[in-house]
C-alpha cells in the first residue's frame, strides 16, 4: 500500500495519516477516528471501519478480534418540530 492510499473515502483520510495516528498512540479505532476523522464521514465507517480495525492490529502487535470496532453513534440533523407533533405544532 502507498502512503497516498486514501482509506476513508467520505473524510479523504490517507494510509499514512492512520499509520501516524497510530505511532503517535492510538491503539482502538475511536483513537484513530479522534485523531484524523477517519470513519466519521456520510457512511460512518461502514466503507472503512473494518480496515482501520485491522490496521491497528497489525501496528499494534494485537489480535484483530481483541481491537474492538468503533462505536457508532446516530449522525445529528436538524429537524422540524413539526415531525415530531404533527402540523399542529407548528
Amino acid at each position: 500500500m502507498g502512503e497516498e492510499l486514501i482509506i476513508c473515502r467520505c473524510q479523504e483520510v490517507t494510509e499514512k495519516e492512520i499509520l501516524d495516528a497510530i505511532a503517535d498512540g492510538a491503539t482502538t479505532v475511536d483513537g484513530v477516528k479522534r485523531r484524523t476523522r477517519a470513519c466519521m464521514g456520510l457512511c460512518q465507517g461502514k466503507t472503512c471501519g473494518r480496515l482501520v480495525q485491522s490496521m491497528v492490529a497489525r501496528q499494534t502487535g494485537q489480535n484483530p478480534a481483541d481491537v474492538p470496532p468503533q462505536k457508532s453513534r446516530m449522525p445529528a440533523r436538524p429537524v422540524k418540530i413539526g415531525t415530531f407533533g404533527g402540523p399542529e405544532d407548528v
